[in-house]
């Protein structure tokens, strides 16, 4: 069992966050606290795996406990989570190590996928004390394979799995009208997929404004 420290300042996301951890096991969530004074006083009274982290917090913020753990504290893994999205705080964070980064506003597939992920490294680094690289390469840096299980209404696998492969295909950013007619799916049926896609975090999306008429809406692929 893998001890969590959630660390946020915000209720309603802290309450999200241990409901989603709640939902998958191997993860026992052992304490919540909003702020990094907290987080400091908890983790030298006790064993912690893995921490949930958040940036924007009063007293002593996520970065900056973040490098005060990996001075004090080097074994606890970190997986961000947090509306911080500015490059230079995400450049910060995965040169301090974070195994994860995720961006509020998030969906519990995304968060699922690097628990899971993160479960996946940590049994195959216990299991072993050599690797090769095609284990390294399946477990740990490759993108972790998300399984389509209970999926929404309107969306059905196999479709989602030819979506999938047209867009990895294509091989470059895209927008809805550049891909329909490679997919046998009518445009309102194919936005239902895209979407979805965007939930789970495999597609990112902008808009992009044109001189005449409404902007238009590209997406680009999560490799």
């Amino acid at each position: 069992m893998l001890e969590v420290l959630i660390v946020e300042d915000d209720p309603m996301v802290a309450e999200l966050n241990k409901k989603y951890l709640q939902m998958i096991s191997g993860f026992n969530l052992i304490a919540n606290v909003n702020n990094g004074e907290q987080a400091l006083h908890f983790i030298h009274d006790n064993h912690i795996d893995l921490i949930l982290l958040d940036v924007f917090m009063p007293k002593l913020n996520g970065l900056e406990l973040l490098q005060h753990i990996r001075i004090s504290y080097p074994k606890i893994d970190i997986i961000m989570v947090t509306a911080a999205c500015n490059t230079a705080d995400i450049q910060t964070a995965l040169r301090l190590g974070v195994i994860d980064y995720i961006v509020k506003p998030f969906t519990f597939e995304r968060l699922r996928t690097a628990l899971i992920s993160y479960q996946e490294r940590i049994r195959l680094l216990s299991s072993s004390k050599i690797l090769n690289q095609n284990q390294l390469d399946d477990r740990i840096f490759a993108k972790p394979t998300i399984h389509y299980k209970n999926l929404p209404k309107g969306i059905d696998s196999q479709t989602l799995k030819k979506v999938r492969e047209v867009i990895i295909s294509y091989n470059n950013e895209f927008s809805m009208s550049e891909i329909v007619e490679l997919i046998n799916l009518s445009r309102i049926s194919l936005k239902k997929y895209l979407d979805y896609l965007e939930e789970l975090g495999e597609l990112e999306s902008y808009l992009t404004y044109l001189s005449i008429g409404r902007p238009v809406k590209r997406y680009i692929y999560q490799k």
